[in-house]
């Protein structure tokens, strides 16, 4: 049983619909963050808010991967004694330092230069799983496929103005401490899995980072006003697709090598333009040619990425 599920988790048509489900709800999280701010009265200068919004997002996710999880499995998803251990250190990477980084480094980048950084986060991933975890060989094809994805991202976020090369660890810096947190969670995952049900893990992991990062931000002064439905609604939404993405996202990894997913990661960005220009009216940047040929470039490097090689082909 566990042979057939592998062989159909590693499917190129079923890795490609996975993945893309997962960064089409982690792109339409850019709009929606955007409208849940403003629906809780939180500043785009005001961090320590923003940082107490997103942990309770995520241990709103905890509790709803755990919840949904334990319906499907038919039992309570607990993490074993000896598997706990494995929980804390992905909580540490995957939520508490990538999300806390992420948020102060936001604050203090301009938006184009911090969506180029978080898209670094695929370069991390490959070159730790390939050169730390060994959990892969590195080479050639792997990078210039990373290469002709990173143009595409770079592509759709340039806006006529540039990007100045200035570099401050509070802004540039945390960005990309949050792109490598991300990139050694993911290769956690992979490990981890093998051990324990990734649901589990995302399930727990989330609701502890989410617990700490409420803790956060609560102590940096954070506060928010969470007194309408429509505010209670794009957080329980938020929550949720953390909660699917994230978990797809792990049964993924466990399955295959760090690089055939994490390829995908550029196509949040691209998720990210459309539900803008679909939600908050953005439309300018997504249906131009720029976009179009963003999107070409992104999906050539996946391609490159996931290309079958000789010795796949033979294994298959």
């Amino acid at each position: 049983m566990n042979t057939q599920k592998e062989i159909v988790l590693t499917k190129t048509i079923v890795v490609w619909f996975l993945a893309m489900i997962c960064c089409a709800l982690w792109g339409s999280a850019f709009p929606m963050i955007k409208i849940g701010y403003r629906l809780v009265s939180v500043d785009t200068a005001d961090t320590a808010s923003q940082i107490l919004f997103a942990g309770c997002r995520f241990a709103m996710a905890g509790l709803l991967t755990i919840l949904i999880g334990s319906l499907l499995n038919r039992k309570i998803l607990l993490p074993s004694r000896q598997t706990f251990p494995m929980v804390l250190k992905l909580s540490l990477f995957q939520t508490i330092i990538q999300y806390l980084f992420f948020y102060i480094g936001v604050a203090h980048t301009a938006g184009v230069k911090g969506s180029i950084i978080g898209a670094s986060n695929v370069f991390f991933a490959i070159l730790i799983s390939s050169l730390i975890f060994k959990q892969e060989t590195l080479n050639a094809r792997k990078l210039f496929g990373c290469a002709v994805g990173f143009a595409g991202v770079v592509l759709i976020n340039l806006n006529g103005g540039g990007i100045d090369m200035s570099m401050s660890m509070s802004g540039e810096g945390a960005l990309v401490l949050s792109a490598v947190s991300y990139a050694v969670s993911s290769s956690m995952i992979k490990s981890f899995s093998q051990q324990e049900n990734p649901v589990t893990l995302s399930g727990w992991q989330f609701f502890v980072g989410g617990l700490v990062m409420i803790l956060c931000g609560w102590c940096m002064g954070g506060r928010l006003v969470l007194d309408s439905l429509p505010a209670f609604g794009v957080l329980l939404y938020l929550a949720f697709l953390s909660a699917v993405a994230y978990s797809l996202w792990g049964i993924l990894l466990k399955y295959n090598p760090v690089s055939k997913v994490a390829m995908f990661g550029f196509m949040n960005p691209m998720f990210g333009v459309l539900f803008s220009a679909w939600l908050l009216g953005e439309s300018s940047e997504a249906f131009g040619i720029r976009g179009i040929t963003a999107l070409f470039l992104v999906c050539a490097g996946i391609c490159i990425v996931n290309r079958p090689t000789p010795d796949t082909k033979a294994r298959a």
